[in-house]
């Protein structure tokens, strides 16, 4: 809890790592941009984050850190805003605590971005209003694109355990051990941290409950719009992707730098620019260590974290995605010709989800059932089967702003809502009406999440009981108000369950959004998915 200012400028706190002064807002105490590592510079630019040594003295903790090295927005859209101040230095994360909390439970948020952008400082991202309900929230930064995901033979060199890549993984990792050493000086209780993230911050999310060094840090998990796709081995091309070492490799002779010694002296900035016009994609590497196996192994046998989960996905998350779905073909004839040519016994199944009467529309809902519902159901499903109370929702609202720009339910609309920051918005950001409605639907859904990050089971005053997933298939539908109902779109996990099977036992197709008509040639039926099928059919 901040001790009294004796005479500063605002509350101090003093915490094993050293004396920090923040700032009153409110009857809250707040803290920006602590340092939790040393800053990964120079010889430290793509090895894991060192922990930060205790300073002297008290550091101001008034202004958010800089964001981490990303590209400026180069085309403007609903996601884009003012180009934000950025540095290497940029391993910080900030805290809003009650004046006089203590033991509260913590909410640990990691930012979306596709790896390769976001910030913690993000207007929207701001915690007043969640703290403000008796909790800690903490918002960190971790590195992104290739100064946070390049692997090397050379990097995998220099590391004891052989292993390149997850940088920024392992920057989220050392920030919640940083506050399972700090958070009690706070008023947190590192015993009841929930780790949450949306889009690639909700894939890190997942990361998380399958990477062994982080067990232990957290006890609860929200992924909201996650995407289990596949990941690339370290040192073996798999599914149809390069290893991430030769991906390194290639990289690193497009940039014309003999060694990692010259890719550590380039710029920052001009580095992640000209990798990402080289086409490098940032991504974690399966590695046996840090992230021992593909995430759908882990979840199929059991192995992450035992923990209870809250995670969905919106209608609409392609509407504001176009660029991962294909174009519609010239006719529905074409439509219904491609299906059959690519998906061969399970063509009728899939047509009969996504028939080619409205071809955008059934394009529109592949490619966001591939990657996010296929991904929420699987989540819930699997944790239910550890025996931990799960929660799946579907956010399907829209206001008028958003349903006039053909956005409804789109990609990440609903974290104003979690965060109560309907005003803080992009300016292309649909505007969002400040009506009673509106400020309702996130009252409700600020205390379904503060609640689950209270105790593990979602709950919000006036508001219906949001069900666990358990055997009846039970989801919460967020409309204009929340609704229990219960199977969420039947049939649209069995396909892309048997989709995602076969693909991983030919060896040599991922999993991600080249579906529908964008989609290789299934491999034939697989004695083991037809089990897993007949197995999920009597569950239902």
């Amino acid at each position: 809890m901040p001790a009294p200012s004796n005479g500063q400028l605002g509350p101090v706190v003093s915490a094993p790592a050293g004396k920090v002064e923040g700032q009153m807002e409110g009857k809250l105490a707040v803290f920006k941009g602590i340092p939790f590592a040393l800053p990964p510079v120079g010889s430290l630019r793509w090895r894991p984050p060192s922990p930060m040594p205790r300073w002297n003295g008290a550091r101001k903790a008034i202004d958010f850190g800089p964001a981490c090295i990303q590209l400026k927005p180069q085309l403007s859209n609903i996601y884009s805003r003012d180009p934000m101040p950025m540095s290497e230095d940029c391993l910080t994360l900030n805290i809003w605590t009650p004046r006089n909390a203590h033991n509260a439970p913590v909410f640990f948020w990691i930012y979306g971005g596709a790896l390769t952008g976001g910030a913690s400082r993000e207007p929207f991202y701001d915690g007043a209003r969640l703290a403000a309900q008796g909790i800690v929230v903490v918002t960190i930064n971790y590195r992104l694109g290739v100064l946070g995901w390049l692997a090397h033979p050379e990097l995998s060199k220099e590391s004891p355990l052989g292993i390149s890549g997850n940088y920024g993984l392992l920057d989220q990792i050392e920030a919640l051990r940083w506050v399972h050493r700090n958070i009690p000086a706070f008023g947190g209780d590192p015993a009841n941290v929930t780790i949450a993230g949306e889009s690639a911050g909700a894939l890190s999310v997942m990361y998380l409950l399958t990477s062994p060094p982080a067990r232990g840090l957290f006890s609860k998990a929200i992924a909201e719009s996650a995407y289990m796709i596949s990941t690339p081995d370290l040192k073996q091309a798999k599914y149809g992707m390069p290893s991430a070492e030769e991906s390194g490799m290639k990289l690193a002779a497009a940039l014309h730098a003999p060694n990692i010694a010259a890719l550590r002296a380039m710029d920052a900035y001009k580095l992640t620019e000209e990798a990402t016009m080289a086409g490098f994609g940032p991504w974690g590497a399966i590695d046996g260590h840090v992230l021992p196996h593909q995430l759908v192994e882990v979840f199929d046998h059991g192995e992450q974290a035992p923990v209870p989960l809250l995670t969905g996905f919106n209608s609409g998350e392609i509407r504001s995605l176009r660029i991962l779905a294909p174009h519609p073909p010239a006719s529905a004839a074409e439509y219904v010709s491609a299906i059959h040519d690519r998906y061969r016994d399970l063509a009728d199944e899939f047509l009969q989800l996504y028939p080619p009467g409205n071809m955008e529309e059934s394009i529109l809902a592949t490619t966001r059932d591939a990657l996010y519902g296929w991904t929420a159901v699987r989540l819930v499903k699997k944790q239910t089967a550890l025996g931990q109370p799960s929660f799946l929702y579907f956010f399907d609202h829209g206001y008028p702003a958003e349903d006039a720009a053909g956005l409804h339910g789109f990609h990440a609309s609903e974290l104003p809502y979690v965060f109560g920051t309907l005003d803080a918005t992009p300016p292309l950001w649909p505007k969002i009406p400040n009506t009673e409605e509106e400020r309702r639907l996130s009252g409700a859904m600020i205390g379904y999440w503060i609640s689950f990050a209270r105790t593990g089971h979602p709950t919000a005053a006036n508001e219906p009981a949001w069900p666990a997933y358990g055997l009846t298939g039970a989801y919460l539908d967020i409309a204009n108000a929340p609704r229990p109902a219960s199977h969420l779109m039947p049939g649209m996990y069995e396909l892309n369950e048997e989709v995602v099977c076969r693909r991983r036992a030919s060896g040599r197709i991922p999993w991600n959004w080249n579906v529908g008509i964008a989609s290789p040639r299934l491999p034939a039926p697989q004695a083991g998915c037809k089990e897993s099928r007949e197995s999920e059919v009597k569950a239902r």
